[in-house]
């Protein structure tokens, strides 16, 4: 008897979705991750006009993933030691509500998980300060213009690249060697 493979999505802004991205591509159990816009009213928008702020949609990425193999708790672990938490709308150099620290479930278990993780985070003061990641329904999902996909992969020697993206990934290799694609 075959088992049938399930899937399961979780979407996450946690900055620039180029940072996010590359981190989510290195880990097992990950099938695809694509980066988009969440969270905001207007239909369709584009890089554009995410940029100006005004749209309300954060940068955000859409994580399919087997369950059996990494679960969701284990990817929000890894979203909160690879982004800052602590910061409104704002991840470094990155300023505005469209760089905000925000999980979008998509069920009552993510949602739960999501709230329980984050008090603990608050309870443990694991920054020194409170987390500021919101919590909220996923709304519709707009996939970003094909040049944003891979952006790390395909762009590495780029100044933000190197300077931002590098480190995360290799904070990532560094503390969840584990959870690896090999």
């Amino acid at each position: 008897m075959e088992m049938k493979q399930e899937f399961e999505i979780a979407t996450l802004a946690g900055g620039c979705f180029w940072c996010t991205e590359a981190v989510f591509l290195e880990l097992e159990g990950v099938k695809s991750v694509v980066s988009g816009y969440i969270g905001g009213l207007t239909v369709n928008p584009t890089y554009k006009d995410i940029c100006n702020g005004d749209t309300d949609h954060a940068e955000a990425i859409q994580i399919t993933f087997d369950p059996h193999i990494i679960t969701f708790g284990e990817l929000l672990e890894i979203f909160f030691a690879t982004h800052d938490p602590t910061t409104l709308n704002r991840q470094g150099n990155d300023v505005g509500t469209q760089y905000r620290s925000e999980i979008f479930y998509h069920n009552q278990n993510q949602k739960e998980i999501s709230q329980e993780y984050i008090s603990i985070l608050n309870t443990q003061n694991t920054f020194g300060k409170p987390v500021v990641t919101k919590v909220s329904p996923a709304t519709l999902f707009y996939p970003a213009e094909t040049y944003h996909s891979d952006y790390y992969n395909r762009n590495k020697e780029q100044s933000y690249c190197s300077y931002v993206i590098t480190p995360k990934i290799a904070k990532l290799k560094k503390g969840f060697a584990d959870k690896l694609k090999k």
